[in-house]
């Protein structure tokens, strides 16, 4: 492996052409989801990219693109106002980077930062810039859920599993929890309309490791002909080759919610995650009453 050298910069910066050319083949917009797997299609990143991890247990190259999209926010080529959907600006969708002039706008953004800290600000203005960092960093609350999702008990993990399908609009959803089921830790219902629904199993895997494509075979060995899909549901992550095998042509669909997926939809649904309300001071609405 290359070691990276101090000029080179942080390697997420690598990734900042690829995003954007990843959201415009993907129409201008996509979900997280989509845009790095656009990536790694259009790079034909290699599997042990793509499986690395973290000591945190997250994806490194999946928190490497949350980083690169971090400065492409910054720097308006990105529109954070929708959560769950990046989506290019209008100087985004007419720009095209190379690797250098990535590195540049990395530069940019982190000697506008450190301008920041340094200048005499009054209180309102470090509360803004606060406050816009926690709108676009990637999030740091993440690591603490990671944590708390970890020491849950196996049973406490699939009643939480359990909570999040119900509010994700599953009805009927059981927690069997037995040994010996192929590795099926329950099932439920989604009812699309009055006329159409689907039954649904799901395996919980409570742990700090990548589910292999053999683990994704097992359990839909284990579902066939007792439901129409299949979900997987874990703190950990997937690998590439698990990811193409639970969409293999021809064989019953398999959702995938890795530790960020599971994260991304308790934040979603605000489960044990409580939003804050920020202010920013209107000065013009004051400046009016000085006169």
């Amino acid at each position: 492996m290359t070691r990276k050298t101090k000029s080179e910069g942080p390697q997420f910066v690598r990734y900042f052409g690829p995003l954007l050319d990843a959201l415009r083949a993907l129409g201008g917009s996509g979900t997280p989801d989509e845009v790095v797997e656009q990536i790694a299609c259009d790079l034909a990143l290699p599997d042990e990219l793509q499986n690395e991890v973290l000591p945190s247990d997250q994806s490194r190259y999946r928190n490497q693109v949350a980083w690169a999209r971090y400065y492409l926010v910054r720097m308006g080529l990105l529109d954070s106002s929708k959560r769950g959907v990046w989506t290019l600006t209008e100087k985004g969708r007419a720009t095209s980077l190379s690797l250098d002039q990535a590195r540049e706008i990395a530069n940019q953004v982190r000697i506008y930062q450190k301008q920041q800290r340094t200048k005499t600000d009054t209180p309102e203005s470090v509360v803004e810039q606060v406050v816009e960092d926690a709108r676009t960093a990637p999030e740091t609350y993440r690591g603490e859920v990671f944590d708390l999702l970890l020491k849950l008990p196996s049973g406490g993990f699939e009643r939480l599993s359990q909570r999040l399908l119900r509010e994700a609009g599953f009805i009927q959803v059981v927690v069997t929890g037995r040994s010996g089921d192929g590795g099926i830790d329950g099932h439920g219902t989604l009812q699309i309309n009055p006329l159409v629904s689907f039954k649904v199993v799901f395996q919980c895997k409570r742990y700090a490791k990548s589910v292999s494509p053999s683990h994704v075979r097992d359990f839909r060995g284990a579902m066939t002909g007792r439901a129409d899909k299949g979900i997987i549901i874990t703190t950990g992550t997937f690998t590439a080759e698990a990811r193409r095998e639970a969409s293999r042509d021809g064989a019953p669909p398999i959702d995938l919610i890795d530790g960020d997926k599971l994260v991304d939809m308790l934040e979603h649904l605000e489960l044990g995650l409580k939003p804050v309300t920020n202010y920013e001071v209107d000065r013009e609405f004051f400046a009016e009453f000085n006169s």
